[in-house]
């Protein structure tokens, strides 16, 4: 038996979700992003807020019968964090197909979606990042191992490459082996991309004032999509990044 009570001195509402976080850090840098997603009834605010930044919404879709997925996250005081979430119409994500893009980003989204877009970015040949992220649980080894095989690039953090590895069976070099290149994220100890020529070790950014990790990682990822976009090397890419 479990009953807990959390005593909250402070509550905010954040608009947030990987393709949400992504696509406004991407806008930032003046790239720009085309987010998928299936969202719910109650869209209407971070619709007007996505449109305020111009950030098309051509492939986010409304469930008229579901909630926009959320989560609720407790913070302390070291950043460790209890999370709630639910996802609501994020679980019809597979109802989208992928967009025509140049690049792309599978991140944590509906299982059925997510195993649909990777199928649908290595057939028509654009490159992708396979970012499993906290829909790792979701997947088997098998599912995993095919997943990583279609995609260029993988990005997990430290924690998440063990969950990998434990999940599929492969080391970090026979993950790196066979993607160009396998990015790992240590949180205020910087990253590592691993590559078959090596490992390049990205230095973590000096923050001026730690107030929230949530998002840092899909901020990350929006850094990690714009340097490579734009042909800049790994290393480059990793700093712009950080």
């Amino acid at each position: 038996i479990l009953n807990v009570s959390f005593f909250v001195p402070r509550m905010r509402r954040e608009f947030g979700g990987c393709a949400g976080n992504i696509a406004y850090n991407l806008n930032l840098l003046g790239g720009k992003p085309v987010p998928m997603a299936t969202v719910g009834q109650d869209f209407g605010s971070y619709r007007e807020h996505f449109e305020h930044c111009g950030i098309p919404l051509s492939h986010v879709k409304v469930v008229p019968d579901l909630y926009t997925a959320q989560a609720f996250i407790t913070t302390d005081l070291d950043d460790n964090q209890i999370t709630a979430f639910h996802p609501g119409a994020m679980m019809r994500s597979y109802v989208k197909d992928v967009a025509d893009v140049s690049f792309g980003i599978v991140s944590p989204d509906g299982r059925e979606g997510m195993l649909q877009n990777a199928k649908e970015f290595a057939e028509a040949g654009i490159p992708f990042i396979f970012d499993p992220g906290q829909a790792m649980p979701l997947f088997n080894g098998e599912e995993l191992k095919q997943m990583i095989e279609s995609a260029t690039y993988v990005t997990v953090n430290d924690y998440e490459s063990l969950l990998m590895s434990d999940k599929t069976g492969l080391s970090v070099t026979e993950i790196r082996d066979q993607v160009q290149a396998y990015i790992i994220t240590r949180g205020d100890k910087g990253s590592e991309i691993h590559t078959p020529q090596g490992v390049i070790s990205i230095p973590a950014a000096a923050p001026i004032r730690v107030v929230d990790p949530t998002g840092c990682g899909d901020a990350y990822r929006a850094g990690l999509i714009f340097g490579l976009m734009n042909g800049m090397d790994l290393a480059t890419s990793g700093r712009i990044a950080s």
